[in-house]
């Protein structure tokens, strides 16, 4: 009885309902996407190689881009960056303060950009440490502590014992790690634009192959984002809360509005860190162990033991690129 009432409902549903033909608009479903931006290497990645007004101009262009974009994340510091011949520079200082006061949040990202696997627990632990011997009484000033951690390279150590160590010791001085999910050879590219801008080139060449680079580059972090997309997808049934790793250099000065609005018509919002990892993803196991730096996907995807054709087909940064930054491999 109860079988017929239903059918009898449904028929008359059917009869009645808008019959959808050709013409008619198909909507479809929305789909939330969300990403943090992270930048690394605070106040300048490789800023030995800068002139103070070089710098400046720099810093104030990037944070420009950002401002323009309305976009705010993590900035993680190496405070060796902050050092101008052994001694902390106030100039260098104030621009941790700027982009605390463009609403960025700050975290440690060791004092010398140093390879926990190249150089071991201890040393590794005293470099986190002397990493926040500014940062910490900086954040005081603004009513805050030291919270992120990002790990250089990605590098969390080689064996289990490894990654637990360290990960103990973060926890007891207050540290949350920043994950990364997509991961790039942004600073393959980035190294390419350094060196041809300041470089001695002629004018119209050197013009020329900036412009090929920043106009090859957006498509490929982009390329990169759609490829852990799909890898979400792929994984989890649904686009993770995703967190871009950027660092602080000229290529993102000169292209973060291009990139944004990229994200942007994929339908990415941007986020807080700490909104993005409330997504309950990062609540899964981490099955990566070795010597490599690799998406928290991949580190996800390798616990739930997909197969190897799971990670095929990730973008790979050209040949031509390579050569220009004098790197031989990604």
């Amino acid at each position: 009885m109860i079988r017929r009432l239903a059918l009898a409902a449904c028929l008359l549903w059917c009869a009645f309902a808008p019959i959808a033909t050709a013409g008619d608009a198909v909507v479809a479903p929305v789909v939330d996407r969300r990403i943090a931006i992270t930048i690394d290497d605070l106040p300048w990645q490789w800023a030995g190689r800068l002139q103070p007004d070089v710098f400046a101009k720099r810093h104030a262009q990037l944070l420009g881009a950002l401002r323009a974009a309305g976009v705010t994340g993590v900035g993680f510091v190496n405070e060796k960056e902050l050092e101008v011949d052994g001694k902390v520079s106030p100039a260098r200082m104030q621009m941790l303060h700027d982009w605390l006061d463009a609403g960025w949040e700050l975290g440690n990202h060791t004092w010398g950009h140093v390879d926990y696997h190249a150089v071991g627990l201890d040393v590794f632990e005293a470099d986190v440490l002397k990493g926040e011997r500014q940062l910490r009484p900086l954040l005081a000033k603004y009513g805050e502590t030291p919270t992120w951690f990002r790990h250089p390279y990605l590098r969390t150590g080689r064996t289990p014992e490894e990654r637990a160590a360290l990960e103990a010791f973060l926890t007891a001085h207050g540290y949350r790690t920043a994950p990364v999910t997509v991961n790039t050879s942004e600073w393959i590219w980035a190294r390419a634009y350094e060196l041809t801008l300041d470089g001695t080139s002629p004018p119209a060449e050197k013009d020329a192959t900036l412009l090929r680079l920043r106009q090859e580059y957006v498509p490929y972090m982009l390329a990169k984002l759609d490829f852990y997309d799909r890898e979400s997808q792929a994984l989890l049934g649904y686009p993770v809360a995703q967190v871009q790793l950027l660092h602080a250099n000229e290529l993102n000065a000169d292209t973060f509005p291009e990139l944004i609005a990229g994200m942007q018509q994929r339908g990415y919002r941007v986020v807080s860190l700490e909104e993005a990892l409330r997504d309950p993803a990062y609540a899964r196991k981490d099955g990566y162990v070795g010597p490599y730096g690799v998406s928290w996907l991949h580190r996800w995807a390798l616990a739930d033991q997909r197969p190897r054709s799971f990670f095929v087909g990730e973008p790979t940064v050209p040949q031509w690129v390579l050569d220009l930054a004098g790197v031989e491999s990604e």
